[in-house]
This record gives C-alpha cells, sequence and structure tokens, in this order.
C-alpha cells in the first residue's frame, strides 16, 4: 500500500507485455554468469574453427585466382583514407565523443552475498564527494554481510559500501574505500525531455564492461512495476522509455542524452524471454525502462542525508489488480488494519474504501501500480488533484501528501 511498506509484487509484474494484464516488466538486473553447459564450449569453439576453416580456403582460392588473374598487373587499385588527426578526431557532441568522456566515471558492480549468489551490475560516480548512484537491485545481495566493489573502465578496482538503499524506488548509493575517482556525470532535467530524443546507455551486459548503445527515448511517464521474481518487493516508477539496447549487467547504469548529461538510471526491461525470475535468461527487444534522473536524485540526497528512503503516500491501501479501470481502494489493508489510515492524507479529503482513483493531477491512472508509481513523482507535503469515482459518481479532491521513512 502507499502508507504501509510496498506492495506485493503485481499480477503483471512476472513477464509479458505492459498492455495485456498478466504481464509487465523483469528488472534489467544484475547479471550472473551462468555455470557453463557440459560441451558446451568445446561445441562453440569448434563451430568458430569450422567457419574460419571455410573462410580460410574460400579466401585462399579466391586469392589464388586472384593471383594468376593479376600476373601481368603491378601496383595497387585500393584508395586509402587520410589519416591526418584532423579526420579521425571525434566531435564532442558526436556518441564517440560523449562515450568517452563519460565511460571513466562508469563502474562495473561486483556484488556477493553471503551465500554466494550474486552478480554483475553498473553505477556511475553521482557527486564530488564520490558516491556512486545505482539500482538497489544490484547491490542487494551484497547489503547485509556480502562483498561489493566497484571496476572503473581504467581497470581500478575499489572495495564499496553501501550508504543507503531504497527497494521501492530501486535506488541505491554506494560510498567507495580510499578511491579519488573520476569527476562526477552532469545531472540533466528529466522533465525537458522529450520522445525522440537520442540516448545512450553505458553498462555491463551480461557482464561485459563498458558496452555502449543508443536509441531515443520511446515514451515517458510508463508505469512500470518490476521485480526480480523471487522474494524481494516490486519496485515502483514513472519510467523514461528507451529502445537502446538494455540487458541484464546494464541495470544502475546511466541513461545519457545527446549532450552527456544523466536522464535516467537503466533499471528494467520487458523481455519476450523467461525473464530473470524465469528459467531463461531476459534479453533486449527495445524495450527498456529507466527511473527519471529527477526523482532519483530527491532519493539520492534522502540517502546520503539519513541513508533511508523517505517516500509520499495519501494513507490508503489500493488493490493491485490491473483492471485498467482506476485503481480502487481497498476493504482491508495490511494485516487488517485500515485501509484509510485515520486522520491521514487520504481520510482527511475524504476519500473511501470502494472510491476507484482515476486521475492524479491530468495523469490518468488505470491501476494501483500506476497511482503508487505517480505518487513517488512527488515529495511529502505536496498537493495534487485526485479524480475519484463514487457510485457512479466523480468527484476532485485535492489530497496533501504524507510521509513514510524506511522500507520496514
Amino acid at each position: 500500500s502507499p502508507y504501509a511498506e510496498p506492495p506485493a509484487t503485481p499480477a503483471y509484474a512476472g513477464g509479458g507485455s505492459y498492455a495485456a494484464p498478466g504481464g509487465g516488466p523483469a528488472w534489467g538486473a544484475s547479471y550472473q554468469q551462468p555455470a557453463p553447459a557440459k560441451g558446451r564450449r568445446g561445441g562453440l569453439v569448434a563451430a568458430v574453427l569450422a567457419a574460419a576453416l571455410i573462410a580460410g580456403g574460400v579466401g585462399g582460392g579466391i586469392g589464388y585466382w586472384a593471383a594468376r588473374d593479376g600476373d601481368g598487373n603491378s601496383g595497387s587499385t585500393t584508395v586509402s583514407a587520410s589519416d591526418t588527426p584532423t579526420s579521425v578526431k571525434r566531435e564532442a557532441g558526436s556518441v564517440a565523443g560523449v562515450a568517452a568522456k563519460a565511460l571513466p566515471s562508469v563502474v562495473t558492480i561486483d556484488a556477493q552475498g553471503g551465500d554466494g549468489e550474486g552478480g554483475t551490475g553498473t553505477g556511475f560516480v553521482y557527486d564530488k564527494q564520490g558516491h556512486i548512484l545505482t539500482n538497489n537491485h544490484v547491490v542487494a545481495s551484497a547489503a547485509d554481510g556480502g562483498k561489493l566493489s566497484a571496476t572503473f573502465s581504467n581497470g581500478k578496482k575499489y572495495v564499496a559500501e553501501v550508504v543507503g538503499r531504497a527497494e521501492g524506488y530501486d535506488v541505491a548509493v554506494l560510498k567507495l574505500r580510499n578511491s579519488d575517482g573520476p569527476a562526477p556525470l552532469p545531472l540533466g532535467n528529466s522533465d525537458k525531455v522529450a520522445v525522440g530524443d537520442s540516448t545512450i546507455a553505458i553498462g555491463a551486459p551480461f557482464g561485459l564492461s563498458n558496452t555502449v548503445t543508443t536509441g531515443i527515448i520511446s515514451a515517458k511517464n510508463r508505469p512500470v512495476a518490476s521485480s526480480d521474481g523471487g522474494n524481494s518487493k516490486s519496485s515502483y516508477m514513472s519510467a523514461l522509455q528507451t529502445d537502446a539496447s538494455i540487458n541484464p549487467g546494464n541495470s544502475g547504469g546511466p541513461l545519457l542524452d545527446s549532450g552527456g548529461a544523466v536522464i535516467g538510471i537503466n533499471s528494467a526491461i520487458q523481455s519476450a524471454g523467461n525473464g530473470m525470475g524465469g528459467s531463461g535468461q531476459a534479453g533486449s527487444v527495445g524495450l527498456g525502462f529507466a527511473i527519471p534522473i529527477n526523482q532519483a536524485k530527491n532519493v539520492a540526497e534522502q540517502l546520503i542525508k539519513t541513508g533511508k528512503p523517505v517516500y509520499p503516500v495519501i494513507g490508503a491501501s489500493v488493490s493491485l489488480e490491473d483492471n485498467r479501470m482506476g485503481a480502487t481502494i481497498s476493504d482491508e489493508g495490511p494485516g487488517g488494519s485500515a485501509a484509510v489510515s485515520p486522520n491521514g492524507p487520504a481520510a482527511k479529503a475524504g476519500l473511501k474504501s470502494g472510491d476507484v482513483i482515476t486521475k492524479l493531477d491530468d495523469t490518468i491512472i488505470d491501476s494501483g501500480p500506476t497511482l503508487i508509481g505517480e505518487i513517488w513523482t512527488h515529495k511529502p507535503g505536496d498537493t495534487v488533484k485526485i479524480t475519484y469515482e463514487r457510485g457512479g459518481k466523480t468527484e476532485t479532491v485535492d489530497v496533501t501528501l504524507g510521509d513514510r521513512v524506511g522500507d520496514d
């Protein structure tokens, strides 16, 4: 519920398409190298060698024919490109220029839990104090008694410690020991992003560090509820959608605009595969989701200051069923408590169990997770307009958001 702990994984968080009930994005997730199947490595090498032999045979035949055909000719017919310094210089605004400037401030995170479980994710230098911003699900397995390390693109590796985690937001802040790392990446304004803007994603997909991919902003304010399919709590966001290739291991990495400013944290993907919680490994189909940096910045500052997240709340439990009709206030809250918290923001505004919330300000609300994600784009103390239906009538009320500290 929006006023208690983050709700359980909604029905549509386990895979499938966003538009259809029963499916939703899985976390882009930290990547864990699978154990090689018996004989698989040999088969792969054999296939590569066979291809090389075939290519070598064809090339040899062509070379022999060319040598015979060209016996009477001398000199070369190829044209060499200029290799002057100006011809190979990359402009600062090019993808190559942006990547060259940003890569030194991006880290590959290795997280290992006490039980040996863990994987690889991504993070980036957030501020001049050297804090690293990443996803909570990247570091969660190592947060209590595990081991964390961060490796820069130049190969320097540092022990990392968790400053604070926010499960609901899926944001975490780390600090590196004995590091005088590079300058932080500049932060953009995710509110100013437009559909069609160019994007650049940096991360470690499937453990391949320092990988750069490009795309565009495909959509804004996309309601996303994501989970690893295990026992972890779900996270909720009003996400930036991008078609830049994002795969397991990209999680926590920066989504940059064409100028090299961070506009989001790559966090979740919609995959045609089984997702991170199934037997198969999720992969990119061009549907990636990033936490807008404006929201991530607010969360990061809370974590750096107090070590705990602060969530804005309306003080009402809502159904997590994806009925496409709105967010219905439940009959009962967690543990049999009241669905509408006495003297809470919703109660003061006159909301009751059974009310169906259909809009928050100008945003259409089609489900409980959508409502939670939209509320969490605000701060405690903000006043929002909530439109709801009761008994066939539509009403609009002002609600001043309360707060909840921590994930417990």
